[in-house]
């Protein structure tokens, strides 16, 4: 049976997880989109929701967009064409299905302005971008861009498309910011295929680090604030990706492979190699941030590279090896920093640890804002769904910001007030609450 909700307010649902309370939400189209009773600041959901009507040409698209976020951000288990469409009242998903494929609107201008809302809400100087990729599985091969390729999702090869992603992570939060769809050269290099899925003749074939330095441009040319940027093997192993970023003075933490080679007091060699000069003493004992089960620790230490051109800058190799020490080697991750001279092993341990935040984006946006149930084949199908999808998760990560740091706020403020009284507290202040006035 279809859930009602009341058309004045906003009704959120939580669940719990093994790793985290996850909010899903729902909203009344009569009160649309991106207000909230509470907590949100109005001006900057009106001048959102003011900006991006001017990339739809009629008004009718504009509205079925709202309907569709709707649908995308309720709890209903699926969030396929007809369950979002029964969700929001509809017969039948045709309207939905419409505003996907031959709807007028600039879903790359509606994302460029989802990169400003992210700004004016979860920005801080110490961001950290995020570099991953996830996998979405078909069937058959009319999806664009589907083949059989490793799909980390399944964790072997299956048959899938993969969307490379850029997320943003800071103290307030985390959300995706930025998608490119990954079109293997069996695609490329079919031309009808291509125009099946009408693919733009203008698309030739990228790596997946080619994608990447796109969507970095795109952001750091957005005045996102941008402390690092960090990835794994895939991109940190590209040495064009690297040189972008150290032109540009954007301090990075990207893994690379054990095979990499690097320069240390003029001789080159393996990362693993160089790694076996270190000694007890070089390594310390620090976390890379709070996992499921308490800090994840692990011992660290670097290895001052030979110095880049860029004065006042360094490049290091940063070591993790892990704690678990039994009849095997450790295990070892290699990570290359471009950084400040002064930068500290702390911050670049903190930098590389934030790029747990990309999988709980992809978590979040499969689980809660339905990111990879689709039913388009198309490459603009593709893309508007997954802005629109992106855009639900923002808005929810802001919800759940506001929440958390109000909770902050009135524990801070009992506590205070307890201390004035000079009562003994009888409890530590939870790291977040649940608001009452969430539920009706």
């Amino acid at each position: 049976m279809r859930s009602t909700f009341s058309p004045f307010c906003i009704v959120l649902s939580f669940r719990l997880t093994k790793r985290r309370i996850v909010y899903a939400a729902s909203f009344s189209l009569i009160q649309s989109f991106f207000i909230s009773s509470r907590g949100v600041d109005r001006s900057i959901q009106r001048d959102f929701r003011q900006r991006i009507r001017q990339y739809f040409v009629r008004p009718e698209p504009y509205r079925r967009t709202l309907t569709y976020m709707q649908g995308l951000m309720s709890p209903v288990e699926r969030k396929n064409g007809w369950q979002v469409a029964e969700e929001v009242g509809e017969a039948t998903p045709y309207a939905m299905q419409h505003l996907l494929d031959r709807a007028r609107w600039d879903c790359d201008r509606v994302r460029d302005e989802l990169q400003t809302y992210v700004r004016k809400t979860l920005a801080t100087p110490n961001g950290v971008l995020v570099i991953d990729e996830t996998g979405f599985l078909k069937k058959g091969r009319k999806s664009v861009g589907v083949q059989r390729q490793y799909s980390g999702t399944a964790g072997r090869i299956e048959n899938c498309q993969v969307g490379v992603f850029l997320s943003y992570a800071s103290s307030r939060g985390h959300t995706l910011l930025d998608r490119e769809l990954y079109l293997p050269k069996s695609w490329t290099n079919d031309q009808e295929r291509c125009r099946e899925a009408h693919v733009p003749a203008s698309v030739t074939f990228a790596t997946k680090p080619e994608l990447v330095w796109r969507m970095l441009e795109r952001t750091l040319e957005a005045d996102l604030p941008v402390a690092w940027v960090t990835g794994d093997t895939v991109y940190g192993s590209a040495q064009s990706l690297r040189a972008g970023l150290e032109a540009r003075k954007q301090a990075y933490a990207l893994a690379v492979a054990c095979k990499e080679h690097v320069e240390v007091q003029g001789i080159r060699g393996r990362v693993d190699q160089v790694a076996r000069g270190l000694v007890r003493e070089d390594w310390q004992e620090l976390s890379a941030g709070t996992g499921s089960k308490g800090p994840r620790l692990f011992a660290w230490a670097r290895i001052e590279l030979a110095a880049p051109e860029i004065s006042g800058w360094q490049r290091w190799l940063l070591v993790r090896r892990s704690l678990d020490e039994g009849t095997k080697p450790a295990e070892m991750a290699y990570v290359l920093v471009f950084a400040p001279a002064d930068t500290s092993l702390e911050e670049m341990v903190g930098a590389f640890g934030a790029r747990w935040t990309v999988e709980q984006c992809f978590e979040e946006g499969k689980g809660e804002v339905g990111l990879d149930e689709y039913e388009v084949r198309s490459w603009h199908g593709w893309y508007r769904h997954v802005t629109l999808s992106m855009l639900a998760l923002a808005f929810l990560t802001v919800l759940r910001a506001r929440d958390e740091e109000d909770a902050r706020k009135k524990s801070l403020s009992r506590r205070l007030r307890h201390q004035s009284q000079k009562q003994p507290t009888l409890f530590k202040p939870m790291c977040l609450l649940i608001s009452r006035s969430w539920f009706p």
